[in-house]
């Protein structure tokens, strides 16, 4: 897919891998400035990989769910490489390998509660905030919150994930309500079962191939999504081709969420 960035800067969070990573490739390739953002070191390896294929991009270690660390990141952006044009919200917490929090939600920690709303609700919060006072300065400026169809459709043991896409979602809303008049627009992607490298580790290695069936029987098309799936609907709503989109929910599921009973 091909749209014009050229001359735009971006944030991208959580970009060290899977979503997020694919994301921040898309967009450099389309010709976007971006700023790549991890918790982890290791996210540095997404700039050299944008740089190694003739994009321009830069590192920018940092806590999402750190509000005073949010905004040194976005002024340390916007003093080095320029005014921040594109904001992508992809930072998440997954489940551990030992699924410690996917309990039913009279059995939830409140150490688990907290650390997955503070880095996928609190964090969109904090960084939407930052960017968002020099988008109405500026008259322009887009937002993309990166949902998940949990936050449509809630499944069993997720509820703190399920509450933070959900909010997620209708923040997105309160966005686009808030700052269309000032010509800024906010939208957000749901994927569904999506292909990444800890969805591997989850849900489609060998050891739980019943799973990873039972997830598929799930899905109209008969497989997960891709990575580059997602970055394409990122990519076309971040781009002037959306520009009369804003406040709204694009689902990339295969079909998920459409109702589909295989077993019916």
């Amino acid at each position: 897919m091909k749209v014009d960035l050229e001359g735009r800067v971006a944030l991208i969070t959580g970009a060290h891998q899977g979503i997020g990573k694919a994301i921040a490739l898309a967009l450099a390739e389309n010709g976007a400035l971006v700023a790549v953002n991890d918790i982890n070191p290791e996210g540095a390896g997404t700039v050299r990989e944008i740089c190694r294929r003739g994009g321009q991009a830069k590192f920018y270690l940092a806590d999402v769910g750190d509000p005073d660390a949010v905004n040194q990141m976005v002024a340390t952006i916007e003093q080095a490489v320029g005014k921040i044009d594109i904001l992508i919200n992809n930072a998440a917490v997954f489940a551990t390998g030992e699924h410690k929090e996917r309990l039913p939600a009279h059995h939830y920690s409140d150490s688990d509660w907290r650390r997955i709303l503070r880095e996928k609700l609190d964090g969109v919060f904090y960084c939407s905030r930052a960017v968002s006072v020099g988008f109405v300065e500026r008259r322009r400026g887009v937002i993309v919150n990166i949902g998940s169809i949990v936050g449509l459709v809630p499944l069993r043991l997720q509820c703190a994930y399920a509450a933070s896409k959900a909010g997620m979602m209708h923040l997105t809303r309160c966005q686009a309500l808030e700052m269309g008049q000032y010509g800024v627009r906010a939208n957000a992607v749901a994927p569904g079962s999506t292909l990444t490298e800890a969805t591997r580790l989850m849900f489609y290695k060998p050891a739980v191939q019943s799973l990873a069936e039972r997830l598929v029987n799930h899905i109209p098309l008969g497989k997960p999504g891709e990575v580059e799936d997602i970055a394409n609907a990122v990519l076309y709503l971040a781009s002037d081709d959306a520009k009369y989109v804003t406040g709204q929910v694009l689902v990339v599921d295969g079909g998920w969420t459409a109702g589909y009973m295989p077993e019916w």
